[in-house]
């Protein structure tokens, strides 16, 4: 958590509700005056960021950190799918908790394709909901995905005996080099990188996915229940990326621009990769944390 974060979680804690209230009225009406950027912006950032079409783009977002952006949902979709174009693929995370997987097991959900809301953010949800985009079946970590490779991408993760390892769209992300954008999030929420701890499971000491397997119910498309038995992220993993956002700026690998107060971070997948294989050498890149 950054020290900004800190202070305004501190604050949040302590301030009346209608403090809070009129303070997010201050500071919506503030970016509307001096920080407010259009559709139009979004677009000529996101190129300038390095986006190009016919990129493979996993997007990471919090709508509500768009302060002062003159378009809803739909619009900055719109956007996004222009950038990459006809020959692009759009990806968004369609994780249906928050919180942990192996607790979010416990509670024998039955994960339906196509009602399932996304816990990924306002964005992700109506990403999801959109023409054109499918959403791969998996109980945990589903992914909706729009453009000339989807069903490609989607193809398969309902075999995953794991959440974001092998036959996941995760690791089609890297195979078909491609690029990751945070638009208002911290690094932390990269999904990616659960893809890549997985793959270096066998070289660490660390347990990064539970040894026990959990049966877990999904609904496909044609209303049938399914069960899969999934390994899920162990609860003594740490998600702390610190260590590995400084090696992608040592690296020179961590793009970064604003456009008003949004802040927007634009990675390859292959960089990522191989600088958390170098952490992982060194002992540097997953870390186990206390169990209470």
């Amino acid at each position: 958590m950054t020290s900004r974060e800190r202070l305004r979680a501190a604050a949040s804690a302590v301030l009346p509700s209608r403090t809070k209230r009129w303070l997010k009225r201050l500071v919506r009406g503030y970016h509307r005056v001096f920080r407010a950027f259009t559709p139009v912006d979004l677009k000529s950032a996101l190129l300038e960021l390095g986006v190009v079409p016919g990129d493979v783009l996993m997007v990471h977002s919090a709508f509500d950190r768009f302060l002062g952006y003159q378009g809803g949902p739909v619009d900055a979709i719109r956007t996004l799918q222009e950038v990459v174009g006809e020959r692009g693929t759009l990806m968004m995370p369609t994780i249906p908790f928050q919180g942990t997987a192996v607790e979010y097991a416990l509670g024998d959900p039955v994960f339906d394709v196509q009602r399932t809301v996304s816990r990924m953010g306002l964005l992700t949800e109506v990403f999801r909901r959109s023409p054109g985009v499918v959403r791969s079946i998996h109980p945990t970590h589903s992914v909706a995905v729009w453009g000339n490779r989807a069903d490609e991408i989607i193809a398969g993760h309902e075999r995953a005996e794991t959440p974001c390892g092998r036959l996941t769209p995760y690791e089609k992300l890297l195979t078909h080099d491609g690029k990751i954008l945070l638009a208002g999030v911290p690094a932390n929420t990269m999904t990616f990188c659960y893809f890549v701890a997985e793959e270096l499971e066998p070289r660490v000491a660390i347990p990064v996915l539970t040894r026990e397997k959990y049966p877990m119910r999904w609904r496909d498309g044609d209303g049938t229940v399914r069960v899969s038995n999934l390994r899920l992220f162990s609860l003594r993993l740490d998600h702390d990326l610190g260590p590995l956002v400084s090696e992608l700026k040592r690296r020179r690998q961590w793009r970064e621009r604003y456009v008003g107060s949004l802040g927007l971070m634009l990675l390859r997948a292959r960089d990522v990769y191989d600088a958390a294989v170098a952490l992982a050498d060194r002992g540097m890149f997953l870390r186990e944390r206390p169990v209470r």
